[in-house]
Order: C-alpha cells, then structure tokens, then sequence
C-alpha cells in the first residue's frame, strides 16, 4: 500500500540502499533528498529489508499505515544517535581502538585492565539501539583499555568460550576473569553497568 521513511534516523543518501533494490520506481533522490511516489509502491517490502538503519517500513493496509506513522512520531532518536560509538557495532570512529584476531594476544600482556569487545557487525540492532561504548569505558578507572574485535573466525570465538556475539571480555593481568555476552540495548544498561563495576 505505502511506504514511509523514518527522517530522524535516515541519512537522506542518494546511495539509498533501499532505493537501489525497489522495482517499482518508488524513490527519487533530488535536491530535497529522497522523495516516494506511493502510487507506484506494491508493497512488496524489498525497500524495507535492504535499509541498513530500518528508517523505511512498508504497511500493506491502513490501519498499519498508522501505527507506523505513529511509531514514527513518538522516535526520540535522531540522525545522531546512528554515529554514536556502541557496544556490539561496528567500529565509527576513533573511540576505541580496534583489533585484529590474530594480535590481541600482544595488546593482553599489558598489566593494564582491558576489556575486549567482540563483534559481528550483522548486528543491525547493535548499531541502532545497544548502548553507548562510552557508558562501558566510564564504569572503569582511566587506567582501564577498550578495544573491539570483529569476529570473523569461529574458532576465535571457541578459544575463549563464547557463544553469544556482542561480548565483552575482561582481562587483568592478561588473564580472562569475567564476560558478559549477548545484545544489551538500553533499557538493560543499569544491569550490564553493574556487572563490569561488580
């Protein structure tokens, strides 16, 4: 029936992922940014999954229409919040220092406490909603390291147990003595907070 675009967390990109897969012509790029003509949308939901920060949804009806709509209104996020650092996505800018696999084990000798996040940068949600690197790094002393690994070899993640990705690591000494593993958005921050300061 319609398509619509969530303009607070959309980058308005002529790049528009969703633009280049819709077979209908639905989207423009002009001097405004991106513009839709609905008359042309079959609601085939093609736009919707190829959108990397979920900004353009699809209703097949008009009360689904709506409810996005209204999901749409009530967004506190804005364009912002997608180049916030954030625990389990990729790597934005030079908050964190960034690894490889094959060389933590030369940042792990240092006496200094580090915590090594992993990730898989799959995670759209990660990128969207986890909570802020920052709030992670400040539950420590200034002496504390944080550094992200994407990983790309399950053995990586068999060598220290995990199952679960996102997960963060923490090591003393070189040594592993905690991990917290899994999605945490931010209603669950209070909680992941606790657990690195306990």
């Amino acid at each position: 029936m319609a398509v619509l675009i969530n303009f607070k967390i959309c980058d308005n990109d002529k790049a528009c992922s969703g633009m280049a897969v819709c077979p209908c012509g639905v989207f423009s790029w002009g001097k405004n940014g991106l513009t839709i003509d609905n008359s042309k949308c079959i609601s085939c939901g093609k736009c919707e999954e190829a959108c990397m920060v979920s900004a353009i949804r699809v209703a097949k009806t008009e009360e689904e229409y709506k409810k996005i709509e209204k999901e749409i209104e009530d967004d506190p996020r804005t364009i912002n919040d997608l180049l916030v650092e954030r625990y389990g996505a990729k790597l934005i800018d030079a908050v964190a220092m960034e690894a490889k696999e094959d060389d933590i084990e030369l940042k792990l000798d240092s006496k200094r406490p580090m915590i090594v996040e992993l990730f898989n940068e799959d995670s759209i949600m990660c990128l969207l909603k986890s909570i802020p690197v920052k709030k992670i790094a400040d539950a420590f002393d200034g002496e504390t390291r944080y550094i992200k690994v994407e990983v790309k070899n399950p053995e990586f993640m068999d060598k220290y147990d995990v199952k679960e990705l996102p997960a963060l690591l923490f090591f003393r000494d070189g040594k592993l003595i905690k991990k917290y593993e899994g999605y945490v958005d931010e209603a669950e921050e209070s909680k992941l907070i606790d657990f690195i300061k306990n």
